[in-house]
């Protein structure tokens, strides 16, 4: 039986080198690697999956065209939490499972959200930038005890971003239509209450982006608004005009529709801070998801689950 392996995390430096995928082999599976060290395209995976049993995958693209050349496939089993990025009624209609490494991330997005809001509040990158061109440019910024913080999606992610935003003295919001708290506000409260807002939740079921021009409308003059999670989230032109009239001072940005991104208006302008999916690329993370997707796989192609 064999079990793809398409994370480019993983396939970089080959996958020998991973030692969570050793209770696949020691199983009886055998691997087979993706691109090395790249988001494999649609026509990679239609000449890698024929034949497979299961798939450790990652943020590429499943269509029903990938899933119809692999009649042997039983289970998706992702090392992330989302699976935007796979066809799931095609999925579903070929009795394959799909899986994810749900929290393995949790840590390293918060993180990462963290450090973004910080170098938004700090003018840290402008600033680097300015003393590396010969200049001297400052910016006052903001402490995050004088800032309140709205935090969009309390799922694992969201819960850990809203904790180590506390430790550090800021006000926390949240909004979460599954979710109920005592901080949990409306969506149009937490946008003019907040002056840093962090998505941290899966895009609306419609299709719609979920950050428009009017909640923006709502935000305080010179609001922060980092987005780890999905990049549907947003109105990429609502985002822009309201940088360009200082509504926002900041968009941080580490999701992106495709890898790497188009550079739009929005990616181009000089308030944007973006960074190449790095949220949950770190030691920790990627051996925890990878270690969850392996034991994931081998419940259900052991008709364990």
């Amino acid at each position: 039986m064999k079990i793809l392996v398409t994370p480019r995390s993983l396939t970089k430096a080959g996958l020998d080198g991973v030692p969570e995928l050793a209770p696949l082999t020691e199983a009886g599976y055998e691997l087979v690697p993706g691109p090395a060290g790249r988001l494999p395209a649609e026509e990679d995976l239609l000449g890698l999956v024929p034949g497979c049993d299961g798939w450790l995958a990652g943020v590429e693209r499943i269509t029903d065209r990938v899933l119809a050349a692999a009649p042997e496939l039983k289970v998706i089993s992702r090392n992330g939490a989302g699976t935007d990025a796979i066809d799931l009624d095609a999925a579903r209609a070929r009795g394959v499972r799909v899986e994810r490494a749900a929290g393995a991330n949790a840590q390293g997005v918060a993180e990462l959200t963290l450090a973004l809001t910080l170098c938004a509040l700090r003018d840290v990158p402008w600033s680097a930038a300015s003393v590396r061109a010969g200049g001297w440019s400052r910016r006052q910024g903001r402490e995050l005890a004088d800032v309140t913080v709205g935090v969009v999606g309390l799922g694992e992610i969201g819960r850990r971003v809203a904790s180590a935003f506390r430790a550090l003295g800021a006000r926390v919001l949240g909004y979460d239509p599954f979710v109920s708290t005592s901080d949990a506000v409306s969506l149009d409260e937490l946008f003019g209450r907040s002056d840093v807002v962090t998505l941290h939740c899966p895009p609306p079921s419609d299709g719609k982006p979920l950050v428009t021009a009017d909640l923006l409308d709502l935000a305080p003059r010179g609001a922060v608004l980092v987005n780890t999670a999905r990049s549907v989230l947003v109105d990429d032109d609502a985002v822009h005009a309201a940088l360009e009239g200082e509504r926002l001072s900041a968009y941080a940005v580490d999701a992106f529709d495709t890898e790497p991104p188009e550079l739009t208006p929005l990616l181009r302008h000089e308030r944007v801070l973006a960074t190449p999916h790095i949220g949950g690329y770190t030691d920790a993370s990627i051996r925890r998801a990878t270690a969850a997707a392996v034991a994931n796989l081998l419940a259900v192609l052991g008709g364990v689950a």
